[in-house]
């Protein structure tokens, strides 16, 4: 696409794009009044059952794992159960609300983005797409939406706390705060939320202003030049509609900045506990605010620092806790970004260079990929019998998917690994041509949980150097054995006698099913077990039932010969049968 270049033709691109603009943000409100209610309705509808009905069953269970677990100090525990009051009563009340925003934002925006998303679409009937986008599918995702909350409120929340509850490590010790300690340290978070919740809420209402009208006057220079993210004549609709729906992005940003505070401002009793002294305490009170100041002029690339004042708050500021690197980190790479910026402009050629030498995955299609993997891994370990139809039926009954659920995906991880380690590769082939790497990983916390891990274990694994039956015996290892002893292996004819080395291949067969286990509180790991589930049990349902349709011929030709009473032998049937299974066999082959 050729950039305008000039007054002219710049005003000549913006004026000619308003009219298509207009007409589809019309299309796009219209479908939304009407979607909205209903996705609404069904967000709000099904998350409030949930909620309202496991509330006694998560009030009761919370109570009890908190009483129960060991990594946490008797002083502590207490404080913890008298504290947890609050979030217990509320939080009905704050998913109902939440269902509530989300419906409507979700009903809301979803339609318009469709709408625009049609014209970009390579379908040849784009002004069917531009009407039908977006009306049932924002339907179903609706549902989805509260099939993924209850998943969350039924499966992932009782795994948190049933971790809590677990015996502790015996070199781990229980958090605890001294008695002597907890008057201020409960003095100083109180004061911490009444003095830095309105400071907060008034820098961020303060700049708000700032941040509305430098994202416009951005967005407006990036439409008019077609820079940025608006390079593309395909992003071009949505340079509007992000220029409409700004606003409410600025919305957005000071209702979590006023949440946050209330965090910020707990956090005194923690400096408090940490440095034990109260005037530590009361400085980072006061420090809070300066460094918040500091982080949204930064944010909006205006003035460096804060005039408000900053008292010291730790003693020895090069053994501070990871917070405040973390915040120092934040500053610099912001001060970069912020020189970067101001030096160097979006270019065509530029731009379109870096976005095909650099593709950056997103969370979804690992996501993706991996119950891809399950889904080829699981038909073939149906075919060969590790997975049976009484493996299927028992997790969709009972509900005990442990092997389906945990094993399976602990194999696909595996042989992924495997397979990544053989060629040599920096990262992780998920597919053909397809590699994950540092570099394209996605940028997403907890994706960097789960990558890191595997890309160490992969290292491990290249390390061993596993031969072919060494790896074609590691699936039924992993799938038909407890791994918690090297005894475990005994049984399965497993070709090398090294006990380090079946160690070593017993703890990364732990490890990768614990990261499958953490990846299972993710709410829509459980969807996709089921839909995953449900393929094997069809796929199971067909190969049984072609395995009896050919039992069914086969027995009954041989019947009719045996009973045909024409006045041969037995043996000559008997004989003719054989005959006609070696055809019918050869004939199946």
């Amino acid at each position: 696409m050729e950039v305008p270049v000039g007054f002219l033709a710049k005003l000549w691109s913006f004026v000619s794009f308003l009219p298509f603009f207009s007409l589809l943000f019309l299309l796009g409100l219209v479908k939304a009044a009407i979607i909205c209610p209903v996705v609404m309705g069904i967000i709000v509808t099904g998350n409030s059952a949930v909620v309202i009905g496991l509330w006694p069953a998560h009030s009761l269970w919370t109570y009890f794992c908190v009483a129960r677990t060991k990594r946490l100090g008797l002083v502590l525990k207490i404080v913890v159960l008298v504290s947890l009051v609050v979030p217990v009563v509320l939080w009905p009340v704050v998913a109902v609300v939440g269902s509530l925003l989300g419906g409507i934002g979700y009903g809301f925006c979803a339609p318009l983005v469709t709408t625009f998303e049609a014209v970009g679409q390579n379908a040849a009937d784009k002004c069917y797409h531009c009407f039908a986008d977006g009306c049932l599918s924002i339907i179903k995702g609706s549902c989805i939406v509260v099939e993924d909350f209850a998943d969350f409120c039924f499966h992932s929340y009782f795994s948190y706390m049933d971790e809590l509850s677990e015996k502790k490590p015996s070199d781990e010790k229980p958090m605890d705060v001294k008695l002597s300690k907890l008057p201020g340290f409960l003095l100083v978070g109180l004061i911490g939320m009444l003095v830095d919740v309105p400071l907060i809420t008034a820098v961020t209402l303060w700049k708000s202003p700032y941040m509305l009208f430098k994202g416009w006057k951005r967005l407006l220079e990036d439409l008019i030049g077609r820079e940025g993210p608006f390079l593309e004549t395909v992003c071009v609709p949505f340079a509007g509609l992000a220029i409409l729906l700004w606003p409410l992005a600025v919305v957005g940003a000071v209702v979590g900045a006023i949440i946050a505070s209330f965090f910020l401002g707990l956090y005194g009793g923690v400096v408090v506990h940490q440095e034990d002294s109260l005037c530590m305490g009361f400085s980072y009170i006061i420090s809070v605010v300066s460094l918040f100041d500091e982080y949204v002029n930064d944010l909006l690339y205006l003035r460096e620092g804060s005039c408000m004042p900053r008292p010291r708050y730790r003693r020895n500021m090069s053994n501070s806790p990871d917070m405040e690197k973390l915040e120092n980190n934040h500053y610099n790479e912001l001060k970069n970004r912020g020189e970067g910026s101001s030096s160097k402009k979006l270019i065509s050629e530029n731009s379109r260079t870096l976005k095909w030498a650099i593709q950056q995955y997103r969370p979804m299609q690992v996501w993706d990929w991996l119950f891809k993997s399950c889904e080829v891994n699981g038909r073939i370990l149906l075919h060969d019998g590790l997975i049976t139809i009484k493996d299927i039926e028992e997790c969709i009954v009972k509900g005990n998917c442990r092997k389906l659920g945990i094993k399976l995906p602990a194999l696909s991880l595996l042989r992924c690994l495997l397979a990544s380690a053989k060629c040599d590769s920096t990262g992780l082939v998920i597919s053909d041509g397809v590699e994950l790497t540092r570099s394209n990983v996605p940028r997403d916390r907890v994706c960097d949980w789960f990558i890191g891990p595997l890309l160490i274990i992969k290292e491990q694994l290249n390390k061993l150097q596993l031969d072919e039956s060494e790896e074609t015996c590691l699936r039924k290892l992993v799938m038909g054995c407890k791994n918690e002893k090297p005894e475990d292996w005994n049984d399965f004819g497993y070709p090398s006698c090294d006990s380090v080395r079946k160690a070593q291949l017993q703890a990364t067969i732990r490890r990768l099913q614990g990261i499958v286990a953490s990846m299972s509180w993710i709410p829509t790991f459980h969807r996709c077990i089921r839909n995953l589930v449900k393929l094997l049990y069809i796929e199971a349902i067909q190969a049984g039932a072609s395995a009896n349709h050919i039992g069914g011929i086969l027995k009954a030709r041989y019947s009719g010969k045996i009973s045909s009473g024409r006045g041969d032998r037995k043996d000559r049937y008997e004989n003719n049968a054989e005959r006609d299974r070696t055809n019918e066999n050869e004939d199946v082959v």
